[in-house]
């Protein structure tokens, strides 16, 4: 069996998916190779053609599983991937979201890029030393995410050619992966700079802290339960027997992962010139700190202070559209129950557990950071909280909750003022464009296609400066792929595996919360307090409100390899994991007016197929079929 398909590839067939300002460059289909490297553009474009493999993950709605396909959203669109991946309609000759043979791909041509960039007689040997650290690191990227997604990967050691044998190509076993990874990363951080910001047309390539990010990411992954340790791998193995997983347990892993972590935590404490810390308006904008407005715009204001990586071509029209209710949107990135219910009451304390949480009813008076309000405060965010006649399940909730979900009855924030009472019923016209998603409202599940399936929509990432009735979006800003606050979540998790009673996990936890407006976690619950298992729930809670729907919750049920279990402790409409089994939302098909409360009863929107094999995904069958020494991931 020849090496002719998935990591093969030439200038005739070229790796272009989308991008912007310089990733959109690519050579020509009909130029030779030896032409690519005669000038400048045409060398760098194919070295920004690599670029556009970087996996478009902002596209939460339709190209990107991680939202969806976890239990914190679903996507109504049955025809995009997540419907089939949530019902268990996929096997190796049906997957979705297929990157094995791209990423394979690009690494090629980092190699190939690496081989001839010399030859350009219009790079100085600064930008040559430069471009293959870049290139370096996006091979080390691309597996990272094959790691990721696929687990033990391939290694290519260089460029392979047509006549190559897939038989000396087996997988290679975890750990070592990581090391591979490593390695290469390590290569690039050495060249790279520090940061880009006195070079703005750079802005989105990878620096020494993109390269630390990757590498804590990576390490995290590794330490683990899904991969350090895991009995349940101990068949995974190569055709000749060779382990794919270390199934002995190491808390070294755990050392080395907090390690990482802890370094770009203290570049950014000390570094100053790097400008990287948590996002706070007060610091950034003076005046008076709000945690509503901190968390909002953390996710607005392009390149501000948290940011560590992010990356040009987010559609960011594409997510306001597709969050946003009828008219003007279409309604469909639903947060479930569960991702509402995850959310603190103000006073800091679980709905569990809070004396101020009621499920039902109706609030009788506006929350004091409401109160006063006018309909200016839906864009400015000086006053947020729920408002008198609010459903009582999100009265008195944290700032981050108001942020990220639009419930039944919440005014639109992103709409002009004239444009609100398109939004509403005729019953309901009364300029504050409150969104009806009860069964018959404007927005509703009945006759429309578009419809929340479980009563919410999300409202993070969605300016109220847009207007999409009017097609309008909002100022351009990247989508974020790194953010000192994840590290930040990072670095007590591991801590507490290794050192339950280390005071920094209190430090940076309360970081955290206290921007999120929050009282330390060891106040509400001091009974946590170095006990392993308990401040571990908290932590992955914690995780699960702060970066909620940026993809981190789909690898976080994984890695702690609880996705395939069952919460047991509490019956299915209030389980706080498990992917499989009924998932919960509101009773979208009744109602015709805000006050009717059959609406607000929890109800099962969807039955899920998930079972343990779903941790990784399977290798298509075409490159199993093409790669004969491969075997195939456990399950599938």
């Amino acid at each position: 069996m020849k090496l002719k398909s998935i990591i093969m590839t030439t200038i005739a067939a070229p790796l272009v998916l989308t991008g912007c300002d310089f990733l959109d460059k690519m050579p020509d289909d009909q130029k030779t190779m030896d032409m690519v490297w005669e000038n400048r553009v045409e060398t760098e474009a194919y070295l920004y053609n690599i670029y556009s493999q970087i996996p478009q993950e902002y596209e939460i709605w339709d190209h990107c599983p991680w939202v969806g396909a976890s239990d914190e959203a679903d996507m109504i669109w049955d025809r995009y991937l997540t419907a089939s991946m949530n019902r268990g309609a996929w096997n190796p000759s049906q997957t979705y979201y297929v990157k094995w043979g791209s990423y394979y791909k690009a690494i090629r041509c980092s190699y190939v890029f690496e081989n001839n960039v010399e030859r350009c007689p219009e790079l100085t040997p600064e930008l040559v030393t430069q471009y293959k650290a870049e290139s370096t690191f996006l091979r080390g990227y691309f597996y990272w995410k094959l790691l990721q997604q696929y687990g033990p990967f391939v290694w290519i050691e260089g460029e392979t050619q047509i006549d190559d044998d897939w038989n000396s190509y087996p997988r290679m076993p975890y750990d070592e992966c990581v090391e591979k990874i490593i390695d290469l990363i390590n290569q690039a951080e050495a060249v790279l700079p520090w940061s880009w910001k006195n070079n703005p047309t750079w802005l989105g390539k990878p620096d020494k802290m993109v390269c630390k990010a990757v590498k804590a990411e990576v390490l995290m992954m590794a330490a683990s339960p899904q991969w350090n340790g895991n009995k349940d791998y101990e068949s995974f193995r190569n055709q000749d027997g060779t382990p794919l997983v270390n199934t002995t347990y190491s808390e070294e892993k755990w050392r080395r992962a907090a390690e990482a972590v802890k370094e770009i935590i203290d570049i950014a404490e000390t570094r100053t010139e790097l400008g990287i810390k948590l996002y706070r308006n007060d610091e950034q904008d003076g005046g008076e700190f709000s945690p509503y407005i901190s968390y909002r715009d953390l996710f607005l204001k392009k390149f501000n202070c948290e940011v560590i990586w992010s990356r040009d071509g987010n559609n960011i029209n594409e997510i306001e559209k597709h969050s946003c209710p009828r008219p003007g949107g279409w309604s469909g990135i639903a947060p479930t129950q569960r991702q509402v219910d995850a959310y603190y009451m103000e006073d800091g304390l679980t709905i569990e557990d809070s004396p101020n949480y009621v499920e039902t009813g109706f609030a009788a008076t506006d929350n004091p950071h409401w109160a006063g309000g006018t309909i200016d405060d839906l864009s400015t965010g000086e006053h947020w909280g729920h408002r008198a006649g609010d459903w009582n399940m999100y009265a008195n909730r944290e700032a981050r909750f108001y942020v990220s979900i639009l419930y039944n009855g919440r005014p639109v924030p992103q709409v002009d003022q004239t444009d609100r009472n398109v939004y509403s019923s005729a019953a309901n016209v009364d300029g504050w464009g409150r969104a009806e998603l009860y069964g018959n409202g404007a927005s509703g599940a009945n006759g429309n296609a578009d419809h929340s399936a479980t009563g919410y929509l999300m409202l993070k990432y969605v300016s109220p400066d847009s207007n999409p009735y009017r097609s309008r979006g909002a100022d351009w800003r990247p989508y974020i792929v790194y953010r000192l606050g994840r590290f930040y979540l990072d670095y007590i998790e591991a801590l507490n595996e290794i050192d339950p009673n280390n005071e920094d996990i209190k430090i940076y936890w309360d970081r955290i919360r206290s921007r999120a407006g929050l009282p330390s976690i060891f106040d509400t619950y001091p009974n946590i307090k170095g006990n392993k298992e308990l401040q571990l729930e908290y932590i992955l809670r914690e995780r699960q409100i702060e970066l909620a729907f940026e993809g981190d919750r789909y690898f976080t049920t994984r890695r702690r390899w609880i996705a395939h279990t069952t919460d047991t402790e509490r019956d299915e409409a209030h389980r706080r994991f498990g992917e499989g089994g009924p998932m919960y939302g509101l009773n979208v098909t009744v109602g015709n007016s805000f006050s009717d409360t059959e609406f607000y009863q929890r109800t099962m929107f969807e039955e899920r197929v998930y079972d343990m094999k779903m941790n990784i995904f399977p290798i298509e069958q075409s490159e199993m079929d093409r790669n004969k020494s491969m075997v195939q991931n456990p399950g599938w």
